[in-house]
């Protein structure tokens, strides 16, 4: 075989291994972009059913949250004797309660916004307890009177908790 045998073997075999190599090319990308598509549809459809019920979960855990806040909890929860240690325990009884009834809503929401019910249901609780120690606290009247009193200087622990869902919620559309 000499020189020329070689280049026009080259010229030969040359465009069947551009073309080749090009076909492979649009054959790779065109495989991507169908993966591709693939998964946005996929995720766009997850989104359609999982988005309600994250939703769901939202409002759940606001109702919660506005459930256990001290002024609608300290009026819809009124004393039944007037032992003030008795009152406290059915405040932190119902607040319990009532997180209990909402904690598999925890699988729908980020950790940051579970830890922020959870760290608002505790100070609430901290708050109630502080609250009846009080000296001058001795009928269920007077705890409830240094409750909201507190409220009043400062914002309540729900409140903090309120303002996160609302802003996961905004991030969510």
């Amino acid at each position: 075989m000499n020189e020329s045998d070689v280049f026009q073997l080259i010229y030969g075999i040359l465009p069947a291994v551009i073309v080749g190599l090009v076909s492979f090319y649009f054959f790779h990308t065109y495989s991507s972009n169908e993966e591709n598509r693939r998964r946005f549809l996929l995720l766009r459809e997850k989104q359609k059913t999982s988005l309600p019920i994250r939703l769901q979960a939202y409002e759940r855990l606001t109702l919660f949250l506005e459930r256990i806040s001290p002024g609608k909890l300290l009026f819809r929860v009124e004393p039944v004797a007037e032992d003030v240690s008795a009152y406290t325990s059915l405040l932190i009884a119902n607040i319990e309660q009532e997180f209990e009834h909402n904690l598999a809503q925890q699988i729908y929401v980020s950790n940051e916004c579970w830890d922020y019910i959870r760290t608002s249901k505790n100070a609430m609780i901290s708050m109630i307890r502080n609250a009846s120690g009080k000296e001058n606290v001795s009928n269920p009247d007077d705890l409830r009177k240094v409750i909201l009193e507190a409220m009043m200087e400062k914002q309540s622990p729900t409140e903090a908790a309120l303002g996160f869902i609302k802003q996961e919620v905004r991030n969510l559309a």
